[in-house]
């Protein structure tokens, strides 16, 4: 069958190495995962510098409002909406440390409302309608959007700045209208969508990191009678 040579696991025959006709391994693949990573790692690197300080504001501006009894509201598109649920779910589950629950949420999970609204409103209202059901002055309402002009994201974020929320937007590039119409704005000095959702992600985690610190450091002092 092409194997070199298998080797016995608890349940099937693994092969040690591929088949050469199946392409696996061989040296154009293996130039091409290299370049791949490392042009992650530039724009990382790349994200790093230029993007630090906005990041570091908007980890201490959301862990205040929640610390102060907010919640957070995250919205986006497509991959964007999978960003915003997985970060969602660092809130209210937990990042690294047990701690009670973090009031987050992410506005593409509930279909029927999504659907509901888009047929009678518009696609364009699918968020804005939902912030403008859940959210409160002492909320945060991040938009994702890689290009930053998404209408429906930059129509939810108009209604949260309406309500007196902290608006944040997570996009790419120059930042599109989202930079504009955002009290902070984290724009991946990228224009490649794949590298800017990795570094979503990553600013995600970050913020979850820092977010949940200091409102465990808070509840130790309560605790405490600090």
């Amino acid at each position: 069958m092409g194997y070199n040579k298998e080797r016995l696991t608890p349940d099937k025959m693994v092969p040690t190495q591929m088949p050469p006709e199946q392409g696996f391994g061989s040296r154009e693949l293996m130039t091409w995962i290299q370049e791949e990573v490392r042009e992650s790692q530039r724009v990382k690197q790349a994200f790093l510098q230029e993007c630090a300080e906005t990041l570091a504001a908007i980890c201490v501006a959301l862990s205040e409002k929640l610390g102060r009894g907010g919640k957070l509201l995250l919205f986006g598109n497509g991959g964007s909406a999978a960003d915003a649920q997985h970060i969602s779910a660092e809130f209210v589950g937990r990042y690294c440390c047990e701690r009670a629950a973090i009031p987050a949420m992410a506005l593409t999970v509930n279909s029927s409302t999504v659907t509901a609204v888009a047929n009678d409103y518009g696609y364009d209202e699918v968020f804005a309608r939902q912030v403008a059901a859940f959210g409160m002055k002492n909320d945060v309402a991040i938009g994702i959007s890689t290009s930053g002009n998404s209408p429906s994201v930059l129509r939810g974020i108009a209604t949260a700045r309406e309500l007196e929320m902290l608006t944040i937007g997570f996009t790419g590039g120059f930042g599109g209208s989202l930079q504009r119409a955002v009290d902070l704005c984290l724009a991946v000095p990228s224009s490649a969508t794949s590298r800017i959702q990795e570094c979503h992600i990553l600013a995600g985690h970050i913020v979850s990191a820092h977010c949940e610190r200091m409102l465990v450091r808070s509840a130790v002092q309560t605790s405490m009678g600090g």
